[in-house]
């Protein structure tokens, strides 16, 4: 984990609490950060910092990771554990700590609380979702939870601004005020085993604080023994054990008197805190899951809205994707203009603008994408997908958390990966990333058109319902899932090799969502998009160009061809006025353009790559132009289309639209191997093309 960026010499607020508590729309709201708001567990995976002004004093306040325990099980847990005993060296010890209940889930958020009662620390409660515990009928008397709990509890509705002004009162309050003792809620023959292992275990300076010996005792996977006794010797180990195995033999069997004894303390605690004021509003919400969690209806909703989310991206993305489109182009005619022609302008008009332009022309594919998204998990749906895709996902040893990454990819495989975060389970999180580039983003879409529409014949069955490029295309897609599957199922059988883990994720409840924190959400991964992808597309396309324009031609293949167009230019001015005369003058001099390209992409280090990989190439049935299209790509799959143009000196066709799709079309199908009349294309070779690009993952 990175440094943190925070106040020097300011005190530290944590914030803690269950996934799906509100946490970081409260975080949010205290610190008018932006931090992401998800509806499922494991979103927010890294701990962000903002400060928040409590009776004029700057204090740090840390967002922790969603985590219903302290027990750590998953990276998530063990960043929390980690900061809330202390052991991260890039954060300062926590003084005081603010955890969110939910007031709709009150007895299972207080499991959480109970362990961060015995921590010692300062602690205020902000108590979320009360209107969602209205919404079922259910009244909480704050007050009286407050005295029971012996912190200050303080209700909140951190989207509509409610409450916060009492809570930084409370939390100012608290700062000042000594810590009562604890009393512990594990039942007396736990009490004396931690008393006499604290002793035992403790060094000069006393024994060791009782919080770390219950999480000593309680954790059975080692990860706190690790963590506090690094090097402990064999007599250590052997202490912890026998303890465990008295308190088996007293009736307390480890870690499941955790669970029994904070339970019975949850539930003496919520008594008579929490009333009933009417007929609970659930039953909406009940009838909606049957639907949308069943195995065939839901299954056919899930199908409707992600046909209806990839056309509105694909659909929805074409025009501004065209403004960005003659954007791009109109800065780099412009910059064309102002600089000599040389080197300097070729660089700046094709390696810089040209590799900005191939990051921000998908921007608003992303965008939508995302906003979707945001909509459909802010609303509750997205976590229902994702039990449904369990079912499918596990028989290849992955979980239905998988599914939202994977779902993100087939827009850009770089945020699907972005997207990964939330899954605990390391291999499951590995596993997802590898496959992830497998899916058919909207990079490959010109590549299957261009090819589709050359090469495979416009036939239809059934009436003109079903079409066999409909088909090739649907067919794309397909590949790229069913190899990601298998690749899948091969990992976790062999290096990611680990039982599917239980998919167990709480169902959120049905919320309108909120448009600022759709925005925020859009803003946030749209600028996550361009800094993490931008940066790096930017810098291979400058490497591209480079590889595309050295070394230049020998002026004896170069000055036939600049004599030529120089001819044209002049004759060109002289017949600007004669419409027809000038048009005929255009069409040739871009023709000796296209020629002069075509010799020089040759002539270059990329073209002299694409011979050297044609042996590697030729089984496909490609030869050494098609191979250095398939290198230029790299950077970009969409780039492959601009250099099959070039190379096939069909002109400049990215961003040519229908005309520069035909040329580009023609120049493909009269193609031929050099030297002989024997077509370079047909339909296997397009086919080769297509599968290559739908499998080859160069993000």
């Amino acid at each position: 984990m990175q440094p943190l960026e925070n106040e020097p010499d300011a005190p530290t607020i944590v914030l803690i609490g269950n996934p799906n508590t509100g946490k970081s729309t409260l975080f949010g709201a205290l610190t008018g950060g932006r931090v992401r708001v998800g509806n499922y567990p494991g979103v927010t995976v890294e701990t962000a910092v903002g400060t928040v002004a409590l009776d004029a004093r700057r204090w740090n306040l840390v967002d922790l990771p969603g985590t219903y325990s302290l027990a750590p099980r998953s990276p998530d847990e063990m960043v929390t554990a980690d900061v809330l005993l202390a052991r991260r060296p890039e954060l300062p010890s926590p003084d005081l700590v603010l955890c969110a209940v939910d007031a709709a889930n009150l007895e299972r958020n207080l499991y959480l609380m109970s362990q961060v009662l015995e921590l010692g620390l300062p602690t205020v409660v902000a108590l979320t979702m009360i209107d969602l515990a209205e919404a079922r009928g259910q009244v909480i008397d704050a007050d009286r939870l407050s005295r029971a709990l012996g912190v200050p509890v303080v209700p909140v509705r951190a989207d509509r601004k409610i409450g916060l002004d009492a809570l930084k009162t409370a939390l100012a309050g608290a700062a000042g005020r000594p810590v009562p003792e604890r009393e512990s809620p594990f039942p007396e023959p736990f009490r004396a085993e931690v008393e006499r292992l604290g002793a035992a275990l403790g060094n000069g300076s006393g024994p060791l604080p009782r919080h770390l010996v219950e999480r000593l005792i309680l954790d059975a996977d080692g990860y706190v023994e690790r963590l506090i006794f690094p090097q402990a010797d064999a007599r250590w180990r052997d202490e912890l054990h026998a303890s465990r195995d008295r308190l088996a033999a007293a009736g307390c069997p480890v870690p499941a008197i955790e669970a029994s004894a904070r339970y019975a303390w949850a539930a003496g605690v919520v008594e008579g805190v929490v009333a009933r004021s009417g007929e609970a509003n659930d039953s909406a919400g009940d009838r909606i899951d049957a639907v949308l969690t069943h195995r065939v209806w839901g299954s056919l909703v899930l199908a409707a809205v992600m046909v209806l989310m990839f056309s509105a991206v694909f659909n929805w993305a074409e025009t501004p994707m065209g403004w960005i489109e003659d954007a791009v182009g109109f800065t780099a005619t412009l910059v064309g203009s102002v600089l000599p022609e040389g080197a300097i302008r070729s660089l700046v008009a094709d390696g810089v603008i040209g590799g900005i332009g191939a990051v921000v022309v998908f921007l608003p594919q992303i965008a939508i994408l995302f906003f979707f998204m945001a909509i459909l998990e802010e609303c509750g749906y997205l976590t229902r997908a994702a039990l449904l895709m369990d079912r499918v996902m596990s028989r290849f040893g992955l979980s239905g958390k998988s599914f939202i990454p994977l779902l993100s990819s087939f827009a850009c495989a770089i945020p699907g990966v972005m997207a990964a975060r939330v899954i605990e389970n390391r291999r499951d999180r590995l596993t997802t990333i590898f496959v992830a580039p497998l899916m058919s983003c909207s990079a490959r879409l010109p590549v299957y058109t261009l090819m589709t529409a050359a090469f495979v014949p416009g036939r239809t069955y059934f009436g003109g319902v079903i079409g066999l490029r409909g088909v090739t295309l649907f067919a794309m897609y397909t590949i790229g899932i069913v190899v990601a599957a298998a690749t899948a199922l091969v990992l976790k059988r062999t290096m990611l090799k680990q039982a599917t883990p239980p998919f167990v994720m709480e169902l959120p409840p049905y919320r309108w969502p909120s448009l600022g924190v759709v925005l925020h959400r859009v803003v946030e991964r749209a600028w996550d998009f361009l800094h993490s992808a931008g940066t790096q597309i930017l810098a291979v396309s400058i490497i591209m160009w480079a590889a595309l324009y050295y070394p230049r031609l020998p002026a004896t293949t170069a000055a036939p061809l600049l004599a030529q167009r120089a001819r044209l230019r002049g004759e060109l001015q002289v017949a600007a006025h004669d419409s027809s005369t000038a048009a005929d003058l255009e069409a040739k001099l871009g023709h000796v353009r296209d020629r002069l390209d075509g010799a020089q992409r040759r002539q270059s280090f990329l073209g002299r790559a694409g011979h050297w990989i044609e042996p590697a190439v030729r089984p496909l049935g490609w030869d050494w132009r098609i191979g250095s299209a398939a290198l230029a790509s790299f950077p970009a799959r969409e780039v492959v289309v601009a250099a099959l143009g070039v190379i096939f000196e069909a002109g400049d066709v990215e961003g040519g639209g229908e005309a520069g799709n035909l040329r580009l079309t023609d120049a493909l199908r009269t193609a031929t191997w050099e030297g002989t009349s024997r077509p370079l294309f047909n339909t296997p070779v397009a086919l080769s093309v297509m599968v290559f690009f739908a499998l080859c993952a160069q993000c």
